[in-house]
């Protein structure tokens, strides 16, 4: 595989994985990041950091000369600024300094799909998104449609990401608390390793633009808290309504589920982690 040199916009769970398996593999890595203290982490990995906010024009000017870049932002609700000035004002400034030649892979989400009632959906299904966090993620692929219509690059919409670290209300499982959130509506995940091994994919043989990434078995709900559960030795759990209105709530009313025939077909043919039975095992074992 040839050596590549790579700009990671976002280095936070994803990028952070994506980063590690690209040095490992001998490419050069560069790595945006708004704190002095995460640059000196990122220097002791082997990545080259770059202090830099994407929604700053004026510090993307410098940036490296890159033949890939993953853009893998976060949304900071701590910040002053809104998701469609993060967001989308971002992506609109990042694309002004990158070169089109650069393949770009952009991490979207599957929430960008209204569908309710346990429906398959796929990457010809229509996005109608009805949260602020599917509707701005929307217009930055939209950036890409309008402004890169002829350059290289992938949108990769990821269903919830989870892995080492990250295993979703695990916490409340193990303290026998009540987890409120509808138990019957499905649940579409993706591990950590297959979300950057898809990235890698895409980056070297993507035969379309756009991929939905979740592994081969959407659950409801209870059966992924109930197999945490089972393989931690931990009550079965019980649920409660999340509080009307909040951001829990609209989550858990999200009931659709994530057909990944594309992803199987042209980038991964076998995930390392096909259901979320083999990620938490190998996550709880250690």
């Amino acid at each position: 595989m040839p050596k590549f040199r790579i700009l990671i916009v976002g280095c936070g769970y994803l990028g952070s994985v994506v980063a590690k398996m690209a040095h490992d593999s001998g490419h050069t890595v560069f790595a945006t990041t708004r704190r002095p203290n995460r640059a000196t982490e990122l220097r002791k990995q082997g990545i080259e950091p770059i202090l830099a906010d994407w929604t700053n024009r004026s510090r993307l000017r410098a940036l490296p000369e890159v033949d890939r870049v993953l853009v893998a932002v976060s949304y900071d609700s701590a910040s002053r600024l809104s998701r469609y000035e993060s967001q989308v004002g971002g992506m609109r400034n990042l694309l002004e300094a990158v070169p089109e030649q650069a393949h770009l892979c952009y991490i979207s989400t599957t929430g960008v799909y209204h569908q309710t009632g346990g429906v398959w959906v796929d990457e010809r299904s229509p996005a109608k998104p009805n949260r602020e966090g599917g509707r701005v993620h929307l217009q930055a692929e939209d950036l890409l449609h309008r402004h890169r219509p002829a350059a290289p690059w992938t949108i990769l919409r990821l269903a919830g990401i989870y892995g080492p670290g990250r295993v979703p209300r695990i916490d409340s499982v193990l303290q026998g608390q009540p987890i409120a959130s509808a138990e019957d509506g499905y649940l579409n995940l993706i591990h950590v390793h297959d979300a950057a091994r898809a990235v890698f994919a895409a980056w070297q043989k993507s035969a379309y633009r756009m991929y939905v990434v979740g592994d081969d078995e959407p659950m409801p709900r209870r059966d992924f808290y109930c197999e945490i559960a089972r393989q931690c030795g931990a009550a079965t759990p019980v649920f409660v309504p999340p509080p009307a209105g909040s951001a829990k709530q609209m989550r858990s009313e999200s009931n659709k589920r994530i057909w990944n025939r594309r992803l199987k077909g042209n980038l991964l043919p076998k995930l390392a982690f096909p259901t979320y039975r083999e990620g938490l095992a190998s996550i709880l074992k250690t």
